[in-house]
């Protein structure tokens, strides 16, 4: 029996008829209405004419979630009187409850996403409706883009409703071809917002990591909200691990449950939950309660101001999770909780002028996930580089060409892009590329329950305390009685059935390229004669290697001193007690960045041998004759590696003149041209070379070390050529090279001593040396003797000389650049200081015409 009481309270009712005229007249409308309105539960039911007795029609809807899905289909089965799977049903990843008087079904946007892939017509459905599409996951934009499609080539009709109760009301308006906004009005009850930052700073998240003392922070005001308000308390926190952890800082609470909510709880406690109780609850939950899901008798939220997004480090092909500040918008959800049923009040859990600096929306995932299944439902829906997708925000271009990249390598995908047929069974079986590749390739070798388990177990991460070690993990999921075990099992059912029979793959493409499923044994590195293993006798823990490195190929990695390295060229290392540290080779399933770390962490692998690692990896193998620069001299050897892990080194007696000549010149930029001799006249000769650059610039060579590097063929080419070693290198006289840079071509070269002289001759007939290491002005030193009656500084090249005056004993008297202003001005002070030092040296009265000297006043008279 319908319960219209129920339905008649709903706030979004009096925008129904808004919302039924915006789609009758445009196809598409965006539906704005706050939490609480019964958006998700009314406007479904009235779309397909089941609360009020309208048309008959056939209403998908798209929840982001699992746990959202099944709650709303429950929710709207009540408010008609009936059970999940008659009038409404749903269908998630595993579990199907629909029935043959279904008009409402409520499904994950993955799932509306296969169905998409395998009829584009959706035939049967007049109505989809987008739920919370605020929070742009990934899943949800692409199958927004992939029903405009639809709708512009093959069903008009199709109406298209994007509804949540925070969002970019305009930009979905625009996607949706200038779609009506309609909005709803909520039964707003006042939401009493409490400022709640920790007493002291609290280090900022990283990673996956929050600080301990933020969490011992979250459970402090939580037990400040259940003094200080009535009704039981929401509290939101990023991960399962946290709420674990907060959970155990709230034992004592005395008649006060203590419940967790998220993607991984058991179905029975998310029941728990969302159908209230008689004792007052602490209720710990991720962003899951955000949207879709009421949690009854809530009047209070605690907000721990964080969350969780996908991220990617292309440099590293790593991709997980990463601790977030929440955005402003997620901060209103979440607020909007307390406000449900009666008044309630928000702890925020950071300082009020913190929250102005939030970011207002979350990141759309589009711009920092992993796009590789993005790149491949694109792929196989014709549009390979995704630009004509009606899209919010485009993929950004690096994100979709490492995709492409994976998807080439593992086969999925033509050089032109596009879907192969075996890409297209890997988009069917709703997994990552990676795991179905995994799934198609390792059924043959593996067989299909080993292959269906392990992917089963890289699909959904297993809880910490299965530990590090994939095979171990594996073994205890087998036996679990936990949540996790339960789903993982039905995961396994799933993908048995879904996965090929040896028979089917036999010939399809196989490991990395267009490769055979069963490529050529291992070679041994010392003795090229087929490894045994390899493929072969993959079952067991062995099995489970294969598997692990078919998905994650660049991720085998081999043991370095306590570390592992692996064949990406990215380091990784083992926590402390791991049963895989000491193993030769590991494959890495799972693995995140440490605070100030840059090596990897591994948080789930297994070990496995060299022959699936080489047959993995592959691609990656290769044999080289490497010619390099290292510590400090050319190094000649025959590599064989996997990737960036090195399997054997010898030496290479007789290696190519191109490469050690190139590998002398790495030298030359590594050390500098100190390797090279430098005699005092080729030292002299490139700062004389270099002052004329600077003053007059071409046809003078640039003399730098950069210059040079980038020239060096036209000043080093014969002698490098000749040379084998870094003594050869020592023998090379880097005067002769410069000269060649002169600029002979022009003739200037012939102007050299003119205009940069080495030496200049004084008036006392002597030549002094003319010292050019500051370009920008040459200076002189000279006994002030010698200068006498020379009235103007000496200039070169337009530049007067620094001159440095000495004293006889030659030490530094007075240094300038003006000769007549220094006889005028300066030397009256020197001749009174220096003479009676000095009274055996001349000291005139008059400089600028007295006669210079080199001489005493004893050597004069004579």
């Amino acid at each position: 029996m319908i319960r219209y009481d129920a339905l008649d309270a709903l706030p979004v009712r009096a925008a129904l008829p808004s919302l039924a005229e915006a789609l009758e007249g445009h196809g598409t409308a965006v539906l704005v209405a706050p939490p609480g309105t019964g958006k998700t539960t009314l406007v479904p039911l009235a779309l397909a004419g089941l609360s009020d007795g309208g048309p008959a029609r056939r209403v998908v809807v798209a929840e982001p979630r699992r746990i959202a899905a099944r709650a709303a289909a429950r929710r709207m089965a009540w408010l008609l009187g009936e059970k999940v799977g008659e009038s409404v049903g749903h269908t998630v990843r595993g579990e199907r409850v629909v029935g043959p008087r279904t008009r409402v079904e409520v499904v994950t946007t993955g799932v509306l996403l296969q169905r998409l892939q395998r009829d584009q017509e959706l035939p049967g459905v007049d109505v989809v409706v987008l739920d919370e599409c605020h929070e742009r996951h990934l899943d949800a934009d692409t199958v927004a883009a992939f029903l405009l499609d639809v709708r512009a080539a093959l069903r008009p009709e199709l109406r298209l409703v994007a509804a949540s109760a925070t969002t970019d009301a305009e930009g979905w308006a625009r996607l949706l071809g200038g779609a009506p906004v309609v909005a709803a009005e909520g039964v707003s009850y006042p939401v009493e917002v409490v400022w709640a930052p920790p007493a002291r700073p609290v280090r900022p998240p990283h990673g996956m990591r929050v600080d301990p003392a933020a969490l011992t922070h979250v459970a402090s005001v939580v037990r400040r909200a259940l003094t200080e308000r009535e009704g039981d308390v929401l509290c939101f926190l990023p991960g399962v691990g946290e709420i674990a952890r907060v959970a155990g800082q709230l034992g004592g609470l005395g008649d006060v449950d203590v419940l967790q909510v998220h993607g991984r709880a058991p179905a029975a406690v998310q029941d728990a939950v969302l159908a209230g109780g008689e004792r007052r609850r602490v209720v710990l939950a991720t962003s899951v309660a955000e949207s879709s899901l009421t949690v009854p008798g809530v009047r209070v939220v605690v907000d721990s101001g964080l969350a969780r997004e996908p991220r990617v480090d292309h440099a590293r092909g790593i991709g997980s999770l990463t601790t977030v500040r929440a955005s402003r918008a997620a901060g209103r959800q979440r607020a909007g909780r307390a406000g449900r049923e009666a008044p309630g009040t928000v702890y925020r859990c950071w300082a009020e002028a913190e929250d102005a600096r939030l970011p207002r929306f979350p990141s759309p995932e589009i711009k920092v996930a992993d796009l590789t299944a993005f790149a491949l439902q694109a792929a196989c829906w014709g549009d390979p580089e995704a630009t004509g997708l009606a899209l919010l925000d485009p993929p950004p271009g690096g994100a979709m060409a490492a995709a492409r990249n994976v998807l080439s390598a593992i086969g999925a995908v033509s050089p032109t892009g596009h879907a192969t047929e075996r890409g297209v069974r890997m988009s069917r079986l709703g997994l990552h590329p990676r795991l179905a590749r995994a799934l198609l390739d390792a059924t043959p070798l593996v067989g299909a329950e080993c292959a269906a388990e392990v992917v089963a177990l890289l699909s959904e991460e297993p809880p910490r305390e299965y530990g590090d070690d994939l095979a171990a993990a594996l073994r205890r999921a087998r036996h679990g009685g936990d949540a996790y075990a339960a789903r993982w099992r039905t995961e396994v059912r799933r993908l048995r059935t879904a996965s090929p029979s040896a028979s089917q793959t036999g010939t399809q493409t196989g490991p990395q390229t267009g490769t055979p499923s069963h490529p050529a044994p291992a070679q041994d590195s010392r003795t090229g004669e087929a490894q045994a293993g390899g493929w072969a006798a993959a079952g067991g823990d062995r099995g489970v290697g294969v598997v692990a490195a078919l998905a994650f190929p660049e991720r085998v990695a081999r043991g370095e001193g306590g570390a592992f390295l692996m064949v990406s060229g990215t380091r990784a290392e083992v926590a402390e007690g791991s049963g895989l540290r000491g193993v030769p080779w590991i494959s890495v399933a799972v693995a995140d960045r440490a605070v100030g770390s840059g090596h990897a962490r591994v948080r789930l692998g297994v070990a496995v041998d060299e022959g699936v690692a080489r047959e993995a990896a592959g691609e990656l193998y290769r044999r080289d004759e490497e010619v390099a620069w290292r510590d400090g001299d050319v190094v000649a050897r025959r590599v064989e590696r996997l990737g960036a892990v090195e399997l054997a080194v010898r030496p290479l007696r007789e290696a190519a003149p191109a490469l050690v000549r190139q590998a002398l010149l790495e030298g030359l930029r590594d050390e500098g041209f100190g390797l090279l001799r430098w005699s005092q006249d080729a030292a002299r000769l490139r700062e004389r070379l270099a002052f004329l650059r600077e003053r007059l610039g071409e046809p003078w060579p640039d003399v730098s070390d950069g210059a040079l590097h980038a020239r060096v063929e036209e000043w080093l080419e014969p002698e490098v050529s000749r040379a084998r070693r870094r003594a050869d290198l020592g023998r090379i006289d880097a005067g002769e090279g410069l000269k060649r840079l002169l600029p002979w071509a022009t003739g200037d070269a012939a102007r050299l001593d003119e205009l940069a002289p080495e030496r200049i001759e004084v008036p006392s007939g002597s030549r002094i040396r003319v010292d050019y290491s500051r370009p920008e002005q040459p200076v002189l030193a000279v006994k002030l003797q010698e200068m006498f009656g020379l009235r103007e500084s000496p200039v070169l090249a337009g530049v007067p000389v620094l001159v440095h005056l000495l004293s006889p004993a030659g030490r530094p008297a007075a240094v300038t650049a003006d000769l007549a202003s220094f006889w005028r001005d300066g030397y009256r002070a020197v001749r009174a200081e220096l003479r009676g030092r000095y009274p055996r040296h001349p000291w005139p009265e008059d400089p600028a015409t007295a006669e210079p000297t080199r001489y005493t006043n004893a050597r004069l008279r004579r």
